[in-house]
């Protein structure tokens, strides 16, 4: 009944109301009965204060919100449509009263005032009379026989979700009531629910209350702060279910329905970083954009999205063909009539100078990002050579075609294993930082590089290794258990790529700021245990020792590099003098090159540790 009452049948409630308060406002005012000579001007005032009342109103939008859902900021559009209304009123009413009109003057002076206080008091009367009957109508209360949860976090999201509890008729869970760590919140009742304790009571509170789930509702906060709460629930043998992190949520509204499990993303939770992204847009509307490795977990992603910014043409290349059959489906913000006319699927390898010359002319990119590489540490201290022509030799026919053809941006993908690098892996990549950066110089161009930590979901994650070694029932292999690594999410990745490409000036390296190192050793165990089974008993952690190239932690710059602040708090550029001419770099990767050709792995080895230190 209550979903059927609309704002045309509250606009009517409001001029049978708004006809009656200056009468109303009169009886208060003067002792009944009234003198004959309040008439003519009561009725006179009545009649044109409606009109203004109702006008104002609609200007403050009092008859286009949705009154089942009315909170603060629907009060203040009412307190303000009063306030305003009942100022033009004071102000023609004295008007007409000083100029002894239509004999106003016989009315008490106070009138508009205490027509505006009632107004107010009926008009914001019947609306939230609608919020609490909206309230009482979904029961008022949660199901008492329905599954006895907690809520973890006595915040703007966890209110939000009691009250969806409160009223949704799809939810049949009976809240017993909220933990939080905020001491000022202990005690206090919130939606008739009380705030039961710290998070450290969990355990105590499912013996207590019988609890058979809890539900975390706190988007914001850091990964182990969820974990303490898995925990505690996987101790008390109880199910967690999470809202998404703030990211995930559109303009701040909760739902129920928008629990889930809690996956593993959430137990590294940082404070998601986000940047804005209208100067991205601004920078790829209209434009001709290149994205090499364009079938890989970070290139499929920076296509998709990219064909938001809405660019002229997208191109994608990859030497994978099955990847590149796959991606079309993933742009689906394109129409399949905007993706014959604007995306081109493009197969090669960087190594093929002259295949990417005849893309370059064919195509005519003005921005190019270079995801393509080789990336797995292992694998490439086996495969030098390899390594060497894909990441070094690719990544200079791509800058050089950049400057022939005088493309305006370049973005390098790079890795915090270039930091002080160790593995071969590393070492291709930091050649190829300081190729960008003398080409940066020589053009004058913004052609920039971006750091990454470790990629959750990308093919090169431990996550999916580990899943899969779980699948399988174990073990599941660490190098060392002291490992620890940097992280960050897929979406994180991109954006990062993206805003570099839109600030860079010529030559800067851009890290992300992705606060502390997670321990592989405590990754694994989470994934274990959200997998329902127990380390030791169920799987087992088997320690494999420090494999070759591999470090036991990563840095974001080395001690030679200093990180300066950008205009995002959590985006760094670092910066670092580099001493070798362009034309010397140059000749030093020829070297490498024709090393790798002829498989000489030692030479190569050792001149590209030089090289990549910076020993000249």
């Amino acid at each position: 009944m209550l979903s059927k009452f609309r704002n045309r049948h509250l606009l009517i409630i409001d001029i049978i109301l708004i006809l009656l308060t200056p009468t109303i406002s009169l009886t208060l005012r003067v002792t009944l009965p009234w003198e004959d000579h309040f008439t003519i001007p009561l009725l006179i005032y009545t009649l044109f204060s409606v009109p203004v009342k109702i006008f104002i109103f609609y200007i403050f939008n009092i008859y286009k919100r949705l009154w089942r859902y009315a909170s603060i900021d629907a009060l203040i559009s009412i307190l303000m449509g009063v306030g305003v209304s009942g100022m033009v009123l004071t102000g023609v009413y004295y008007a007409l009263s000083g100029m002894g009109i239509l004999g106003l003057v016989s009315l008490p002076r106070s009138i508009p005032l205490i027509d505006s206080i009632l107004t107010l008091l009926v008009v914001a009367g019947t609306r939230f009379s609608l919020r609490v009957a909206e309230y009482q109508s979904g029961g008022g209360h949660t199901h008492p026989q329905g599954k006895r949860v907690l809520i973890a976090g006595a915040g703007d999201a966890g209110q939000m979700v009691a009250r969806e509890m409160h009223t949704s008729k799809h939810v049949s869970q009976n809240l017993v009531g909220f933990v939080d760590d905020d001491s000022v919140k202990i005690g206090t009742v919130i939606h008739n629910v009380p705030v039961l304790g710290p998070l450290d009571d969990i355990p105590e509170l499912v013996e207590s209350y019988k609890i058979q789930e809890v539900i975390i509702a706190m988007p914001a906060v850091s990964g182990s702060v969820i974990r303490r709460v898995v925990e505690h629930c996987e101790g008390s043998g109880i199910t967690a279910k999470t809202l998404p992190g703030i990211y995930e949520l559109i303009s701040g509204e909760v739902s129920v329905n928008l629990l889930r499990e809690v996956q593993i993303g959430d137990l590294l939770r940082r404070q998601h970083v986000t940047v804005g992204s209208s100067r991205v847009k601004k920078l790829l509307a209209g434009k001709r954009v290149l994205v090499t490795g364009a079938g890989g977990s970070i290139g499929s992603e920076l296509c998709e999205q990219i064909v938001l910014c809405s660019p002229a043409k997208l191109i994608v290349f990859d030497h994978s063909e099955n990847s590149l059959y796959q991606l079309p489906k993933r742009l689906s913000f394109w129409s399949e009539e905007e993706k014959k006319e604007r995306l081109e699927i493009v197969i090669g390898d960087i190594r093929d100078r002259s295949r990417i010359d005849i893309i370059f002319s064919r195509y005519q990119p003005e921005i190019v990002y270079h995801t393509a590489a080789h990336k797995h540490v292992p694998l490439m201290e086996e495969n030098i050579e390899d390594a060497v022509t894909n990441n070094i030799e690719g990544t200079r026919n791509l800058v050089e075609l950049c400057q022939k053809y005088q493309i305006s941006h370049f973005v390098l993908i790079s890795t915090d294993k270039a930091v002080e690098p160790i593995s071969v892996m590393g070492m291709t990549k930091r050649v190829a930082e300081l190729m960008v950066r003398k080409a940066a110089e020589e053009t004058g161009f913004p052609y920039v590089s971006v750091r990454f930590g470790n990629v959750l979901g990308s093919r090169g994650s431990v996550v999916p290794l580990f899943q899969r070694q779980i699948a399988a029932g174990g073990p599941v292999t660490i190098t060392h258990p002291e490992m620890e690594r940097y992280f960050m999410t897929i979406q994180e990745a991109v954006q990062l790529v993206l805003q570099a490409s839109a600030m860079g000036t010529n030559g800067e390296i851009f890290v992300l700021d992705m606060g502390e190192q997670i321990r592989i050793a405590e990754l694994a165990q989470d994934i274990i245990e959200l997998s329902g089974l127990e380390v030791g008993e169920d799987i087992e952690i088997l320690y494999t020792g420090l494999r070759p190239g591999e470090k036991i932690s990563e840095k974001l710059y080395s001690q030679k590099e200093s990180a300066l602040g950008t205009d995002h708090e959590k985006i760094m550029i670092v910066k670092q003098e580099i001493s070798i001419s362009t034309e010397m770099l140059k000749k030093k990767v020829d070297e490498l090159v024709l090393l790798a050709e002829q498989g000489e792995k030692d030479q190569l080895f050792t001149k590209l540790k030089k090289i990549s230190a910076q020993d000249w």
